[in-house]
């Protein structure tokens, strides 16, 4: 159904995950890697998270998602599909979204990365037990 309609593409980037997202003219329906949004995630909290930015502009009706998304868990995935569509949605109409969506803080990628282990610690910070004898 897909494959020749022209789309707004974005992509979206959250800790260690990264969405490939297309908005194509539709009816509101979510697809994640091929699976319905309602089978992807379970949370309700999550599937809001990723319809933020439709709902901030008011286009939720207008645009079927399409996504394919990788890495990281389902929180840092939805984080990532956010990120995407509203990057899509400037492509749609940049002068109008912009602010709405920079206000949101929905354009900024989220910098948080799990830090890395340093040798001779057993994590990135821990310390390995102090024995006095």
């Amino acid at each position: 159904m897909y494959e020749t309609a022209p789309y707004f593409y974005g992509t979206g980037r959250r800790k260690s995950s990264v969405a490939r997202v297309r908005l194509y003219q539709g009816t509101g329906k979510v697809t994640i890697n091929d699976r319905d949004i309602d089978d992807y995630f379970g949370l309700d909290t999550l599937k809001y998270i990723v319809r933020q930015p439709l709902a901030l502009t008011k286009t939720d009706g207008q645009f079927d998602i399409v996504c394919r998304v990788s890495g990281g868990g389902v929180t840092g995935q939805a984080g990532a599909i956010r990120h995407g569509v509203a990057r899509a949605l400037l492509q749609y109409d940049s002068e109008n979204l912009r602010s709405a969506l920079k206000r949101a803080g929905f354009l900024t990628r989220d910098p948080r990365m799990k830090e890395r282990k340093k040798y001779g610690l057993k994590a990135a910070r821990r310390a390995p037990q102090f024995s006095k004898r």
